[in-house]
Parts: structure tokens; sequence; C-alpha cells
């Protein structure tokens, strides 16, 4: 890991660390007045921004909020123009940028009691709500809240490296995958009643959870990769086994959220525990294999994952894996920092009770759009419902677990009416399926009449030809007179037009 100054040093003002961490404060007389303006608006801030931690711990909390809101406005405004300022170092502003998140985290905060007590706890709230103020100290937080910031007695954030891969995975998910990124937030919080209990309990956060996910499959439970790895969270089949995800019933329990949770859980405190709480050597191990990993961390004794006797080892998946990992969860901790806003979704557990035979992709197209998801619902069934194929009817009292807010819509739009109608009607629709060629006839011997042109004849009569130089299928069904490049293939079994000299084929005769 990088290099921490002790805790006492970590309590100066921002201003001083954003120095220190920079490549160096202009010499006397080389920033221009308007630079020195903007390095003033940048200690502002960061004062500010300090000033909205003691409101917070003197209770007043809306007033924590607003200031801490002006400062970050007020850093980012001036970061934006120092970037078209000429002698303007941006590096200082990202510094103290990557320094309020961390203090936003509580790491800069001593003294604070981090028991699992609950008091306090506020239902439903989130990781980055607005309406919980960031800089209120880790101990005053709901247990929730603070096992998202926590990592076996550590700050989430002091394990984490605001490095170039990092950065740059934040913008991938901020850019070319955010469609993705938010894709996955909504899959994670119709599921997290779910997934997040197992999490919770091994005391790891909750960001990390969905960062792996989010990674992983998206939070699409039945996602299958190339290399057999399944599940929301993607476990190999014999790695799942050891974690006790089997086959039951014919059912995978990789599929199984709660179950895939679980094993995850165990699995990442395993790791943790064999890399010294390593946060990024146990994700290259989750993600290039633990044996693999040990090996390469026992040859570069106390080397971290970004140190190049490590790194360069790594495969270019694995390099890629660990970074877009940890920038997943940081933007799940930090969205309004990053000009992100993750959406309101209400995931809290309900269920129906079929009234009338259903399958899944029936309640999906009887459903609809209801309680404003413009994607519809066939996702969030699939995922809290993953034992049933989406395409089998149900019976008649049949319980499915949905969302709470879906189970009025149900009452309403598919227990009885016209859209229940519409969707069987759909569902039920038999596809047709073209009949394979018959077998080509000469259109006179069908009519009878008496042609002197030889017909084509069914596959079942041919004839030996064996492959001469010069010879294509073209040619050789032009010799047959009675026979086209398809028949031809198709009695041969060949994919492709190559021959060989001397190869045998056989080919349709005309009768």
């Amino acid at each position: 890991m990088s290099f921490r100054a002790p805790r006492s040093l970590l309590l100066l003002p921002l201003a001083i660390l954003a120095g220190c961490a920079s490549s160096g404060t202009p010499r006397p007389g080389k920033a221009t007045p308007e630079v020195n303006a903007l390095y003033d608006r940048m200690n502002q801030a960061s004062k500010g921004y300090e000033s909205s931690i003691d409101q917070a711990r003197r209770g007043d909390t809306p007033q924590a909020a607003q200031t801490r809101k002006q400062s970050l406005d007020q850093l980012k405004d001036a970061s934006a123009r120092c970037s078209l300022t000429p002698g303007c170092d941006p590096q200082r502003f990202a510094a103290v940028f990557d320094r309020l998140l961390r203090l936003k985290d509580g790491s800069f905060i001593e003294g604070e009691d981090a028991d699992d007590t609950e008091q306090g706890a506020e239902v439903g709230a989130q990781p980055g709500d607005a309406n919980l103020p960031g800089s209120v100290a880790i101990g005053s937080l709901p247990a929730a809240q603070r096992a998202v910031t926590m990592l076996k007695g550590q700050q989430f954030s002091d394990l984490m490296v605001m490095n170039g891969p990092v950065k740059a995975a934040l913008e991938l998910w901020l850019t070319q995958l955010r469609p993705n990124l938010m894709d996955a937030y909504v899959n994670y919080q119709m599921m997290r009643y779910k997934m997040w209990p197992a999490y919770k309990k091994a005391d790891l956060p909750e960001a990390l959870l969905f960062g792996i996910m989010a990674k992983e499959s998206g939070g699409k439970v039945h996602a299958v990769s190339r290399s057999g790895a399944s599940g929301p969270l993607q476990f190999m089949y014999a790695t799942g086994l050891r974690f006790g995800l089997s086959n039951s019933d014919g059912f995978d329990q990789r599929f199984d959220p709660t179950m895939a949770a679980q094993a995850n859980a165990e699995y990442i405190d395993e790791q943790l525990a064999a890399f010294n709480n390593n946060l990024e050597l146990t994700l290259a191990a989750y993600n290039g294999g633990e044996g693999r990993m040990r090996r390469i961390a026992a040859s570069s004794p106390g080397a971290g994952f970004y140190d190049p006797q490590i790194y360069g080892q790594m495969s270019a998946e694995t390099r890629d894996y660990v970074p877009m990992v940890l920038a997943a969860a940081w933007l799940f901790l930090h969205p309004d920092s990053y000009h992100l806003r993750w959406p309101k979704i209400d995931g809290e557990p309900g269920q129906i009770t079929l009234k009338r035979p259903a399958s899944l992709s029936e309640l999906t197209v009887c459903l609809g759009s209801s309680q404003d998801m413009p994607e519809g619902w066939f996702r969030t069934l699939r995922n809290l419902n993953p034992r049933l194929d989406p395409q089998i009817s149900q019976p008649v009292g049949t319980r499915l677990e949905v969302p709470r807010q879906l189970e009025k819509a149900y009452a309403s739009s598919c227990a009885d009416g016209p859209w229940p109608i519409l969707a069987a009607d759909l569902h039920n629709a038999v596809k047709i399926i073209a009949p394979p060629p018959p077998a080509a006839t000469s259109a006179a011997l069908a009519s009878g009449s008496s042609s002197s042109t030889p017909s084509k004849s069914s596959s079942s009569a041919s004839k030996s030809y064996t492959v001469r130089r010069g010879d294509t299928l073209v040619s050789i069904a032009r010799k047959s007179n009675c026979a086209d490049v398809e028949d031809i293939a198709r009695m041969n079994g060949l994919k492709g037009h190559q021959l060989k000299v001397g190869q045998a084929l056989r080919v349709p005769v005309c009768r």
C-alpha cells in the first residue's frame, strides 16, 4: 500500500496537505495574480469544508450540509478555471479534492467510537445519500452506513490508492460504461436485501460488494461468462463448490444471489487473511486465481499490487479488473462528487400470489412500466426468482418474490382485466417454422412431360467422385449436370469450399 502520514499530520489544514501533495509550491514571483487568486479560493474551500465538520460535530446538521456544498462548489469552480489559466497547477486541486473525499469517509477523524450499535439508524438510508452529511464522524453514523466505510477495522478510503489506473476506471464508468453502471445499481438495489446481510455479517463494506457485482455481471444473476463463471458474482464451478454452491434439484446455486453473496463474503474474508488485508491483491486473487496470486505475492514479499514486480506479472484482464472494481465502489460512496446521481430505488421486498397462471415473461408484459420503470420488470423478476424458467407458466397459488411496490400493481393490472389476456396471447403465439426444402425434382417429371433435360436428383441417389487438380465445387456441380454446390457440400458435410486432390466425394446423380 502507499505511504500514509501520521494521524497528527492528517489533521493539519487541507490547504497545507494539498501543497505537500502537489508537485511543489510555485517559487515566489512565478505565479501570476490570477493563479494566486485561484489558489486562495482553493484554500478557502478547504477551510470551509473543515468548518462543516465542526458544525456536524456540534449537531448543526443542516448548516453542515450547506457549508459542505458551498465549499465543494467553490472548489469545483476554481478547479475548472485553473485548467484554463496558464501557470496554474491542476494537481494541487486534484490533491485537495482527493483529501476531501477521504475526509467525507471520516478517515481523518480521531477519537470516535466505531462499534456496531444501531442508534440513529435511518430506514432506507443509502450510501451517498445527500441527506446524510458526509462529514459526520464514523461513530455517529448508523451501523449500516459505518459498515460501508469499514474494512476489517480500516477505512475503505484508507485502502484506496487514487492513482492513474483507478482514475482511468472512474472515467470509463462515467462515460462509455455509464449505462452499465446505472443498470448494475438498479439491479443491486432490487436484490440488496438478499445480498447485503452476508457482507454486513462479515463486516465487509457494501461498496465493495457493489463494485465486484458491477464489474462481474452488472447484477444479472443468470450471467455466464465464456470461461463458465456463473451468477451475479461469477463463481467458477470448482470455487463455488468449495464455498457451498452446488446443484440442487437441477438448479445451479451460483445463480442464487443470497447464496452467492454469502460465498463471496467468505472468499473475500479468506483472501484478506491470506494477503494481510491487502484489498488490491485480494481482488486480483478473485479475478486471476488465488493460487497464482499467492505465488506472485510470495516472490515479492511486502510488494503491493501496483509495484512493478507484481503488476507486471498480472494478466491484462486482472490489471483492468482491480481498478474497475475499486472505481465502481468509490462511485457507490461518492456519486455527488463526480456529478453522478443514482436513481431513487425502492427495493423493499414483497410477495405476490398468482391469481391466474402466468410466466415471468407474461407478468413483465402486463406490469408494463408501472412504478416508473421505463425498462420494465423482467430483469428484477428474474433476479428475485432465479429458480424459475421465465418462459414457463406458473400455476395459480404460486408465490413470487417481487419489490413491495409491485404488489398493488399486480393486483390492479395482472390479476384480471385486458393486460394479462394480452400477455398470454403474445406468449402463446406460435412461431412459423419454415419446413426443410423438399428434395429437388425435375419439373418435367413432376408434370409428366418428356423433357430431354436430366432432372435433379434427391440426395439419396449419389455416386463417388475423386477430386482432381483444378476441381472446385462449382466445376464438379457443373459436371454432374444435376446438382448444385449446396447439395454437394451438404452431402459431404463440407463447411467450406476447400478441396484436396484425391479427396473422395459423394455427388448426386440424375434419375
